[in-house]
């Protein structure tokens, strides 16, 4: 496989910049929705470049300052709950993903995007399904989203204690699940995503 096939068809076409963009954290009840945008190098090589989703917490961890290393620009942005629950979790991640291709120090001129749905952003692009299995820069923005995604909540974690948030990352796990009907949402919560939580807690009083 050419981890670099649809930057370099897109370099093919007139486009000069590519980044790869890729979010984190759509389905969690708690905490923001990440994004990140990454250029690399063509050909660039970093041993181990894989989908998030299939490495281990530890392998993104040491791949994390590899990619920003070599990337020719890196940018992490995100999106809160208050947003998410504001303009629905679609529109914030779109939100997100802008905020992480207008952050880059090196603007794009185009951007590869994983999955099927082309966020609003002020460049052209085009999507790819599964992109983080197939697109390097792809693939590195979606280590950078999880990764800082997943340290943003290991700090939330000493603030509320009480929801292990180290644990599950603010996924619905049934732990947390039971920690939410014990305490209720605490502040990070995203309201949108509890009603049906919220309501069988109700019920169960």
């Amino acid at each position: 496989m050419d981890w670099f096939f649809y930057e370099k068809e897109a370099m093919k076409n007139g486009q000069v910049s590519v980044c790869g963009i890729d979010e984190a954290g759509r389905g969690p009840l708690a905490g923001p929705v990440f994004a990140a945008a990454v250029i690399l190098p063509p050909e660039t090589e970093i041993p181990g470049l894989n989908d998030s989703k299939k490495l281990s917490a530890k392998k993104r961890e040491e791949l994390f300052p590899l990619i920003q290393e070599k990337a020719i620009a890196w940018s992490v942005a995100f999106a809160t709950e208050q947003e998410i629950d504001s303009v629905n979790i679609l529109q914030a991640t779109y939100l997100a993903m802008r905020r992480a291709c207008e952050g880059l120090s090196v603007p794009a001129d185009y951007a590869l995007v994983d999955g099927n749905r082309m966020p609003p952003l002020s460049i052209p692009g085009e999507t790819v399904v599964k992109g983080d299995s197939l697109s390097a820069s792809i693939a590195a923005a979606s280590i950078l989203a999880k990764v800082s995604r997943d340290r943003l909540m290991l700090e939330l974690d000493a603030l509320y204690p009480e929801y292990a948030f180290a644990k599950h990352k603010g996924y619905g796990t049934a732990l947390h699940v039971e920690l939410l009907k014990k305490y209720g949402p605490c502040p990070i919560h995203r309201r949108s995503f509890l009603t049906k939580i919220l309501k069988e807690k109700s019920n169960m009083e």
